[in-house]
């Protein structure tokens, strides 16, 4: 059926590489990258409320929120790959105009979680989270 599909198609010259094979196969219906990209985001929003909920738990409160409020960005970030698809949406992270923010965010995600586990620093905690909010916004 893909022979009949290609000499239709005037392709039948050409035999598909490898790589285009993978992003055929590979390849979202809108509905398909719409539904993907609310739950994702849904997710994202969940676990960066239930971080700030955790947020008040004693002793590992804090830890708790900068674990779950990272994920929670990260699934964010995440669900714009359904929309864009992850080449474009890496392409335009690194424009030199968001080439700034994209590297403060990502560093704040690493900071966040260095400074929760292993620096055991809450106060470097609260302030990374912040720039992560802010470099989320920019």
């Amino acid at each position: 059926m893909d022979k009949l599909k290609r000499v239709l198609s005037g392709r039948d010259a050409e035999e598909p590489s490898g790589l285009a094979e993978v992003i055929d196969a590979t390849s979202l219906g809108w509905g398909t990258r719409v539904k993907g990209f609310v739950a994702c985001f849904a997710i994202g929003c969940l676990c960066s409320l239930l971080g700030s909920c955790l947020l008040w738990v004693p002793k590992k409160g804090l830890i708790l929120f900068a674990v779950f409020y990272t994920l929670g960005n990260i699934a964010s970030i995440g669900s714009t790959l359904f929309l864009m698809g992850p080449m474009k949406q890496l392409k335009r992270m690194f424009e030199p105009t968001r080439l700034i923010a994209t590297i403060v965010m990502l560093l704040c995600l690493v900071l966040t979680l260095c400074s929760a586990f292993w620096w055991n620093k809450k106060g470097l905690v609260l302030l990374f989270c912040i720039l992560q909010f802010f470099a989320m916004a920019w």
